[in-house]
């Protein structure tokens, strides 16, 4: 038995029948983290103590017959936006590169306290503003499929530690589609709920308004267990939901027939063949499953990339004021004053891409442009919003492609960034709306001359607070072997 290859539900049976400890458990994913990701380059930053702390009480719980908290013993890695008490927390900036912060997530503390182990914080584009973790203020991380291609982003770090099982599940963030983008890129399930359906607590801000923290796993049932333990209400994020969480494992085991399952021409404009091939075979197995398959219209659609990257630019203008070398972080060792201590902090702190979308957001908020830009943009995220509302009165989920394109090239598209924004093209919509989203892997592209087989993704969204419904129908793809169609 290869205890990196154990899913969740594995992992509790293993604990249970006292098969292999939780210690060892965690030890085997940080010889293998030690073994594969010199080239990999998934994490950060490891957290070995911590880990192997909690997998001892965990054992210690076991040897005196407590019952097993949900996900006790599991090893789960941890953007490296979202905050870690006392584990370097950079947000993949040089700008925090020596930032430990005093208190947890939401979201980390509520899986530690469900008895999951932090391997440690995983690689992302610096702030979260990236769709290839090639932005990273440190590093690129590489694709487990083909070590020659990006994982995605922002979120890539987690994404490739699951596919290539340095971690059984991982958090990520997603403002435009980070968790599901590289999910589809990377051949991992990949999951953001309804806005506020989990707190932002200690998540370091890009977009505030778009801003979601969700799970990645290698199936359906462990990315609904960590979102059952990580969703719900939160005193500490004033936008976090009071609506009940579901019982979503529960729920998996029901039919996945007879729902309406919505397909929109907008998403299939400019897809690779690659892609298109895989998501019809994703289409066709759903409609033997017995959904019900309608098309519609989200008329909308072409205006998302352009309202998405003036909406998000403009917070992250704001968000970011505070990286100003006063009170934490990084300063400029040499400067003239206060104005230019702040011009060298930001400069030599800051990478190209986020200087790049500050600059952008800074325009769309200054005088005699917000009117133009940002609050027409906002008119627009309600048009986007009532077109999804009005397609829920028809059908009860949307599929769609998660990215129009397979695994890209290292490189291939760091000096053309709007080609790099339209790798979000189909993923931004839901953010815009605020509605779940799930991504699963639907079968890999076809063999050519010298090319791997790459991941594809197919992306599910349903109305808003209906995780359940999406993870019902994922499911019962994943058991029809939707995975490998």
């Amino acid at each position: 038995m290869e205890l990196t290859d154990l899913t969740l539900e594995s992992i509790r049976d293993t604990l249970a029948r006292k098969e292999a400890s939780a210690e060892e458990l965690v030890g085997a994913h940080l010889a293998r983290i030690e073994q594969q990701d010199k080239d990999l380059r998934a994490y950060l930053t490891l957290s070995p103590e911590r880990a192997l702390a909690q997998a001892r009480r965990i054992d210690a719980m076991i040897a005196a017959g407590a019952p097993l908290p949900p996900l006790g013993g599991v090893p789960v890695a941890v953007k490296d936006a979202i905050i870690t008490r006392g584990v370097r927390t950079t947000a993949g900036s040089q700008i925090l590169r020596n930032y430990i912060p005093p208190y947890d997530a939401t979201a980390v503390a509520r899986l530690e306290a469900a008895g999951a182990c932090i391997l440690g914080k995983t690689n992302c584009d610096e702030f979260a503003m990236g769709s290839s973790t090639e932005n990273s203020g440190y590093f690129a991380t590489h694709n487990p499929h083909d070590l020659t291609r990006v994982p995605g982003g922002s979120s890539g770090g987690s994404a490739a530690a699951v596919a290539a099982h340095l971690a059984t599940v991982a958090l990520g963030s997603d403002t435009g589609g980070s968790i599901r983008q590289p999910a589809s890129l990377c051949g991992t399930v990949g999951v953001m709920g309804t806005y506020g359906r989990v707190s932002r607590f200690g998540l370091i801000a890009f977009a505030s308004s778009l801003d979601h923290i969700g799970p990645f796993g290698r199936s359906v049932r462990d990315v609904a267990a960590v979102l059952q333990v990580i969703a719900g209400k939160d005193l500490c994020d004033s936008t976090s939901s009071q609506e009940p969480v579901a019982d979503y494992e529960a729920l998996l085991d029901r039919p996945g027939k007879g729902f309406k399952v919505g397909i929109a021409d907008e998403y299939f404009e400019g897809l690779s063949p690659a892609i298109g091939d895989s998501i019809q075979k994703g289409i066709d197995l759903l409609a033997k499953l017995g959904c019900e398959i309608t098309r519609i219209s989200l008329p909308h659609t072409d205006y998302a990339i352009a309202c998405y990257y003036i909406i998000a630019t403009a917070e992250a203008s704001s968000n970011l004021a505070r990286y100003d070398g006063v009170r934490y972080g990084f300063r400029a060792a040499a400067y003239d004053g206060l104005a230019d201590m702040y011009r060298q902090t930001r400069d030599g702190g800051f990478g190209p891409e986020v200087k790049r979308r500050i600059m952008l957001g800074t325009h769309v908020l200054s005088s005699g442009y917000y009117d133009a830009y940002y609050r027409k943009a906002q008119k627009v995220r309600t048009l986007i919003t009532r077109d999804f509302q009005e397609a829920f009165d028809e059908v009860d989920v949307i599929l769609t492609p998660t990215s129009p394109v397979p695994a890209f090239r290292l490189g291939e598209r760091l000096d053309d960034p709007l080609q790099m924004y339209l790798a979000d093209i189909y993923t931004v919509t839901a953010s815009l709306a605020g509605i779940p989203g799930i991504s699963v892997p639907c079968g890999k592209t076809k063999p050519a001359a010298d090319e791997p087989r790459l991941p594809v993704g197919m992306q599910l969204l349903a109305r808003h607070f209906e995780e359940s419904r999406l993870l019902q129908v994922a499911y019962a793809f994943e058991k029809a072997g939707g995975f490998e169609v």
